[in-house]
């Protein structure tokens, strides 16, 4: 059964140890991550499913990484303390292979340490979780359309609800990377119009919409999260639920949304 629904960013910097003086500008996310806390340890999950856009990504199959337990740390960020470990459930991933591979193309891969798509998310959510009966599914999005990504998201929706266990899922990504002159990527005037847009549509539930955004713009604004998104969305696909945005900034050039997707049991 599915009991929590989020989306969050994922910066390092965000990371104690990490941000250090440079906390403060990212604030918001911080808060908005240390709320999301709490929600999913009301939730009490058996199980994350956390969709990341900086995993195996393949041009025409979505990957599930399947090993009995994961490690995170931020060592390619200059943080040589922070590190824990997390539970893979190995059979649940077996079983939404099984089911989905129906209708769309799925892969395995096996990789013990987790990327920080994954790892930021985890480090915040899993603070108030005993992380050592928590389990965890990374999943990596394809190259594939929007279309192909909602139907995707259905597909698990089907293994979700069917099972006994208490599923939270996560969709993990960034919104545009060009909303100023000191972004990463560059400015580009697509940026503020993409996220404005999701953020708008996401309010308004307009499926449809997001799944035929114009591929300019997205392409142009130079996301990272949309795919992960729109997974989640196939995953809510005829469940109520309710957009609470809990924080949205763009300290660095780089869109961060934090949302808690209430669901309605």
């Amino acid at each position: 059964m599915l009991v929590f629904a989020a989306i969050t960013p994922h910066p390092p910097i965000a990371i104690p140890s990490i941000g250090k003086e440079n906390l403060r500008y990212v604030a918001k996310t911080t808060t908005a991550f240390h709320q999301l806390a709490e929600e999913i340890y009301a939730s009490q999950p058996d199980t994350i499913i956390i969709i990341s856009p900086h995993g195996t990504m393949l041009q025409n199959a979505f990957t599930l990484n399947v090993v009995p337990q994961f490690s995170v740390d931020f060592k390619e960020f200059g943080d040589l303390t922070t590190a824990f470990t997390v539970l893979g459930d190995t059979g649940f991933s077996h079983h939404i292979k099984e089911g989905v591979e129906t209708q769309l193309p799925v892969v395995l891969a096996s990789q013990e340490r987790l990327d920080h798509g994954v790892g930021v998310p985890l480090y915040f959510l899993t603070e108030n979780l005993n992380r050592e009966k928590t389990r965890v599914i990374p999943i990596s999005f394809s190259l594939l359309d929007l279309e192909n990504h909602f139907k995707f998201g259905r597909a698990l929706q089907d293994k979700i609800l069917n099972d006994t266990r208490r599923v939270a899922v996560i969709a993990s990504g960034d919104l545009s990377h060009r909303l100023s002159e000191t972004s990463p990527a560059g400015f580009s005037p697509a940026g503020k119009k993409f996220d404005d847009a999701i953020l708008s549509l996401l309010y308004d539930n307009k499926i449809k919409e997001i799944l035929s955004f114009d591929r300019d713009i997205i392409e142009e604004a130079a996301e990272c999260g949309l795919r992960s998104i729109v997974i989640l969305l196939g995953i809510l696909n005829s469940i109520r639920s309710e957009i609470q945005v809990l924080s949205y900034e763009a300290p660095f050039g780089v869109g961060y949304l934090t949302a808690n997707l209430k669901i309605d049991n």
